[in-house]
């Protein structure tokens, strides 16, 4: 099957149209309050991995709706008017998230080099995620 378009034009241009911070910036942006890290990624990964202190959890599949303040998901973080910094495993869900959001009007959005495990290679603080457990 010939595609159109393969995940890695796609990936190029999202990160034509969106801002990447170097891992080193990022980690210079811990615990501004200012900035709202948001993890993309599935909670599955962030039980197995861990993920950046005090980031706000926000899966890509829900992540449009939660942008959206029509949307009955809406989650207000989207709207704080923060620096929204996102990320997954390696940067590709990210770029394209990053884009999508920039695409809908969502100010301050970028994303980071590498993704999380750059930022675990870098040494940066990893926070632990307890598995949720219905009773």
């Amino acid at each position: 099957m010939q595609l159109k378009k393969g995940y890695q034009q796609l990936i190029d241009e999202a990160r034509a149209k969106i801002r990447t911070l170097s891992v080193a910036d990022a980690q210079a942006l811990q615990g501004d309050p200012n900035t709202v890290f948001v993890d993309i990624r599935d909670v599955r990964e962030l039980e197995r991995e861990g993920l950046v202190p005090g980031a706000f959890h926000a899966p890509r599949g829900m992540l449009e709706f939660w942008a959206d303040p029509a949307s009955p998901y809406y989650k207000d973080v989207f709207g704080s008017g923060k620096q929204l910094v996102l990320y997954c495993q390696s940067a590709w869900r990210s770029s394209l998230a990053a884009a999508a959001l920039t695409e809908m009007g969502v100010p301050n959005v970028c994303h980071f080099e590498g993704g999380f495990k750059a930022w675990k290679e870098a040494g940066a603080p990893v926070a632990t995620r307890e598995p949720h457990h219905k009773a």
